[in-house]
């Protein structure tokens, strides 16, 4: 028997916030949207801007741009919001993540993605699962579960939502 090697590359979903490029791996990605205004959620998170029925499902959706501490996204044409599966401890946690704009699928080998730099402090880049060079700047590849900290996915958790202590 004979041992499958590891795979030389992993299929990312590329998206813009301004100016920068962050990725998620493909297999987290349900679907793309087109944006659309959620439904308002009373004493969410600033970053949590309501529910979007996707196919019948309430899913909580946010603004990631709010999440890393830019700037509020003002919603254009291009503005798609990302459905996501991401696996958090022994459950999946289905979430909108509303991106400025979306790009494409693309391959990164494993040798290309580098670590989180180090700045020499302390900064929250935890959620950074990698760094890819390319050509015209820099892709940061996200690390969702460790984005959203515990307290975060509770909140976002619709069948738990209301039941937090």
């Amino acid at each position: 028997m004979t041992m499958a090697a590891p795979a030389l590359e992993a299929q990312f979903v590329t998206f813009s916030l301004g100016e920068e490029v962050f990725a998620v791996p493909v297999e987290v990605v349900r679907e793309i949207l087109d944006y659309a205004e959620a439904f308002k959620i009373p004493n969410g998170p600033d970053y949590l801007l309501g529910l979007r029925d996707v196919r019948g499902q309430g899913v909580p959706t946010i603004d990631l741009r709010l999440k890393l501490g830019l700037s509020k996204t003002v919603p254009t044409s291009h503005t798609r919001v990302l459905v996501l599966d991401i696996p958090i401890e022994a459950k999946v946690l289905t979430l909108g993540l509303v991106a400025d704009r979306v790009f494409e699928v693309t391959p990164f080998r494993r040798d290309q993605i580098e670590a989180a730099p180090d700045i020499g402090v302390r900064w929250r880049s935890d959620y950074i699962a990698g760094v890819v060079r390319r050509e015209n700047g820099f892709v940061v590849i996200v690390d969702l579960a460790r984005l959203l900290s515990r307290e975060d996915t509770v909140a976002l958790d619709p069948h738990r939502a209301g039941h937090a202590a």
